[in-house]
């Protein structure tokens, strides 16, 4: 499988899960369209980790890049150059890829812990700001008649629990993705290295062979003929030689 092709793959897919992080961390920020909530501070706290916009979006666009500006000749070069491209190609796929990994991991982790503790809203019962659900270590998520608690903002619940569902599906997606690319640029350099120690032992055996060269060839094929040919000559004459009866009279 062409290791270029496949990496440039990956880097499309990564490109548009991670513009999908950043919009649905943007969303975490203005629920139902409001932006006071922003400004007066009342959301949750790993809203404000960037976890979808610095992690799942601009950490994972770095590999998702680099995939992308890879040759699409079979990794033979390097964002195009050759010699010694395919060493470069695997190398920075492979750091890239560990980029995205840890920013794909970093909004795997925080949207876990907000759907854990979940929304910061302000509540009927304590007429105050609060987390209601902190205690419940996200039991709350299939306890659907306790998530009437909170007044503001307005469904503020199925807000956070739905965006921060979507950057933990899309940073697990983004992960494996790393993951793959990586593994994929270990079997790419493995074979490269067999594909390099074949090309070089084909230069050794036909060193001017070329389909512009035909007569090149068509020479190098009458030297082989004429060797083989001197190499049988000779093996006939040391056995006739050393057979023959006036070689035995002379060593008699």
């Amino acid at each position: 499988m062409c290791f270029g092709s496949c990496a440039r793959c990956v880097g499309y897919k990564l490109l548009i899960l991670a513009l999908f992080c950043i919009v649905a961390n943007t969303l975490l920020y203005f629920p139902n369209g409001e932006t006071r909530f922003a400004s007066e501070h009342h959301l949750s706290k790993y809203v404000e980790c960037l976890h979808g916009i610095l992690g799942g979006g601009f950490l994972v666009l770095i590999p998702a890049a680099v995939f992308i500006g890879l040759h699409s000749d079979g990794g033979c070069g390097c964002f195009g150059r050759e010699g010694g491209g395919k060493s470069c190609a695997v190398l920075s796929a492979a750091l890239a890829a560990l980029v995205g990994m840890l920013g794909s991991g970093y909004c795997i982790i925080i949207s876990a812990l907000g759907l854990s503790q979940g929304p910061y809203c302000f509540t009927h019962l304590e007429r105050n700001w609060m987390y209601p659900f902190t205690d419940s270590s996200g039991g709350y998520l299939f306890e659907y008649n306790k998530w009437s608690e909170c007044q503001e903002p307005q469904n503020i619940v199925q807000w956070n629990v739905t965006l921060f569902s979507i950057l933990l599906v899309l940073g697990g997606i983004e992960f494996i993705l790393c993951f793959i690319q990586i593994i994929n640029g270990l079997l790419g350099g493995l074979c490269g290295l067999c594909c390099s120690h074949e090309e070089v032992s084909n230069l050794q055996i036909y060193p001017c062979f070329s389909d512009e060269h035909e007569t090149c060839y068509l020479h190098y094929q009458a030297v082989l003929l004429s060797t083989y040919f001197i190499g049988i000559l000779k093996q006939k004459f040391m056995y006739g030689c050393f057979y023959s009866p006036a070689v035995i009279r002379i060593f008699m």
